[in-house]
């Protein structure tokens, strides 16, 4: 069977197949070596996560992935008091949610590859252009998110994958570290095709040096009866 890379977050997760998608890209760089599996959820918080560790990492699995990102917080830090408050998770518990599901996995799998990555940054001018967009006039002059607390969740977890030692993308601070960073983000928080190319680019180069360098990843060879023998690498359709 062939090894599964499990993708594990909210909509930045579930859109990463749309075209340019970071989470496609990897499908196209691992083809023939390995599955890449998304599990996105849209509008999921760390809170609502844990509710869908066991299902979607069953316990004494004889075939845990062997690799999961885990992609939560950009919902975690909206704002109490405005428009996105339900998603709302306090930092404390955020932090402790992360180590639940690290030490899930772990317990799954010692050997899995668990990468951490933090929320991106807020374009809030963005974000209210957006708001603007979709409800007009009733559009609040808030961003239900701002930069700054979400780079507190960030922080918290880079923090956390310290402590617990796994891998962590920092892409909030990655993507401010370009000028005119907001052009990586479609609507101040979703992300452009540029945007997935960084945080594909940062997420490959973690896998790489976890031994899951796709060059060195044996082919999944059909069975022999499929296969043309003047062209081993062409499979009969």
């Amino acid at each position: 069977m062939r090894p599964r890379i499990v993708l594990f977050g909210d909509s930045l997760t579930e859109q990463s197949f749309r075209p340019g998608g970071w989470g496609a890209s990897l499908a196209d760089a691992y083809s023939r070596k390995a599955d890449i599996v998304v599990r996105g959820y849209g509008g999921y918080n760390s809170r609502w996560a844990l509710f869908l560790l066991d299902r979607l990492f069953p316990l004494g699995s004889e075939d845990p992935p062997v690799a999961a990102t885990v992609f939560f917080g950009a919902n975690d830090a909206a704002l109490l008091g405005r428009s996105n408050e339900r998603q709302h998770v306090p930092i404390l518990e955020y932090k402790e949610n992360l180590r639940k599901i690290v030490c899930h996995l772990k317990k799954l799998s010692p050997t899995m590859l668990v990468l951490l990555i933090t929320p991106p940054p807020v374009d809030e001018i963005g974000r209210r252009a957006y708001a603007r967009s979709i409800y007009g006039e009733n559009a609040s002059e808030l961003s239900e998110r701002t930069n700054e607390m979400t780079g507190v969740y960030a922080h918290r977890c880079v923090e956390l994958a310290t402590e617990m030692g796994v891998s962590c993308v920092n892409i909030w601070s990655k993507m401010q570290e370009t000028a005119g960073w907001q052009k990586f983000l479609s609507d101040g928080l979703h992300f452009t095709a540029e945007g997935n190319a960084v945080l594909y680019e940062e997420v490959i180069k973690v896998l790489f040096a976890g031994g899951l360098c796709e060059p060195k990843m044996p082919y999944d060879f059909p069975h022999h009866s499929e296969v043309d023998p003047q062209d081993p690498k062409k499979s009969f359709s």
